[in-house]
């Protein structure tokens, strides 16, 4: 009810504004989508080009490790300080892809921070290495990764899961790949994703899961709600969801994790790529305090139809701060003041080159005769 929604809305900005002031945090980072090429069968992704989702928009395609080192230094000379490193499971890849590539960036950038890989994209590097969680890891920290995205969780409750993505890690295999990098010393973070096949009972699940991870480790950086874009997801075109959250659910999400997440996680993040300029507004009106990454290219929602951009540079994403009423400022990954020569660089950054996606035939390789299945489907290894 309206009255009702006004309470927790007003609740969750209160204190926001109590644990964070008026202050609206945003980091300046890239994000490469190395390959779209995935052997797992989500039914929303519109992004991978797996079994599902062949006939959807874009080719399949593998980025070379030199040109994602190309595009990182290219972002680092528009003042990013962080890359943001995530892409399908190609069924050829063991966990030294992971590695090569974070080596490969930290020789070529050293100064920027590597946030990269999914649980599902950490659980099936350590696994096709047999190595546990931990120390496949802390290998990655040595090589020079710093934290995780909170990707892949979708929604932390199996009676989703088994409908959206049963191959995927499960809720307790995502919990525990965060729990292993928390041990080693690397942050992350824990999104949802919401309004698809799920129901408010998930999202509270979702919330006591990652508020009990968190009491126990301590390494959630912010909680990220992430509405279903529903356009071209492979289940939504099977009748199998439905086209996604209201504005007063998302709003709501929102919300609710600022009050349910307090004290153990105090920074919520809006996803302005999914909102867009007026949700956003809205969102920072109930309880979120960071509006996360620039950005500069972002392939899985505009995949699945979002029309709200690929980058918010700093003049614009300070411009839409503003006019919410509140005070900008640029963070590192992990929250900390980037130097001012970061912050010089990123404005006024010149225009992006033409990024490099060549077809995926032409890198050369071979799968592996049995693919690691985590999920609560993996019982039917392939």
């Amino acid at each position: 009810r309206g009255g009702e929604l006004q309470r927790v809305f007003a609740a969750a900005d209160r204190l926001r504004r109590e644990t964070c002031g008026d202050e609206v945090t945003y980091v300046v980072t890239r994000n490469i989508q190395y390959t779209n090429v995935c052997y797992f069968r989500c039914g929303f992704c519109a992004f991978s080009k797996g079994k599902l989702a062949r006939n959807l928009r874009g080719a399949p395609y593998l980025v070379p490790r030199e040109e994602i080192v190309r595009r990182t230094r290219e972002a680092w000379e528009r003042g990013a300080t962080e890359v943001c490193l995530q892409g399908g499971i190609h069924p050829a890849f063991t966990g030294h892809y992971y590695a090569d590539v974070v080596r490969a960036l930290k020789a070529a950038v050293p100064g920027i921070h590597v946030h990269a890989f999914s649980a599902l994209e950490v659980w099936q590097g350590a696994a096709t290495l047999g190595l546990g969680l931990e120390e496949y890891l802390a290998h990655l920290r040595d090589l020079g990764l710093g934290s995780l995205p909170g990707t892949a969780a979708e929604v932390l409750d199996d009676e989703v899961r088994r409908i959206i993505c049963p191959d995927k890690v499960t809720t307790a295999q995502w919990l525990r790949v965060h729990d292993a990098a928390h041990r080693v010393g690397l942050r992350s973070n824990v999104t949802l994703m919401f309004g698809h096949a799920d129901t408010p009972r998930s999202w509270a699940r979702h919330l006591l899961r990652a508020r009990e991870q968190q009491e126990r480790s301590g390494g959630f950086t912010e909680f990220v709600p992430l509405p279903f874009v529903p356009m071209e997801a492979p289940m939504y075109a099977k009748g199998m969801a439905r086209r996604g959250p209201t504005f007063r659910e998302t709003l709501l999400v929102h919300a609710v994790g600022r009050l349910a997440l307090h004290p153990w996680i105090t920074s919520i993040q809006a996803s302005w790529v999914k909102l867009g300029p007026e949700g956003t507004r809205e969102a920072l009106r109930a309880g979120v305090n960071d509006l996360g990454g620039t950005l500069m290219n972002e392939s899985i929602s505009r995949s699945a139809g979002s029309e709200h951009g690929q980058e918010l540079p700093p003049e614009r994403m300070e411009e839409l701060i503003r006019s919410a009423g509140r005070r900008p400022r640029q963070r590192t990954t992990l929250y900390g003041e980037p130097s001012e020569e970061r912050v010089r660089a990123s404005f006024g950054a010149p225009p992006l080159a033409e990024p490099l996606n060549p077809p995926v035939r032409e890198a050369g390789l071979v799968a592996p005769p049995r693919l690691v299945r985590p999920g609560l489907a993996g019982a039917r290894a392939s």
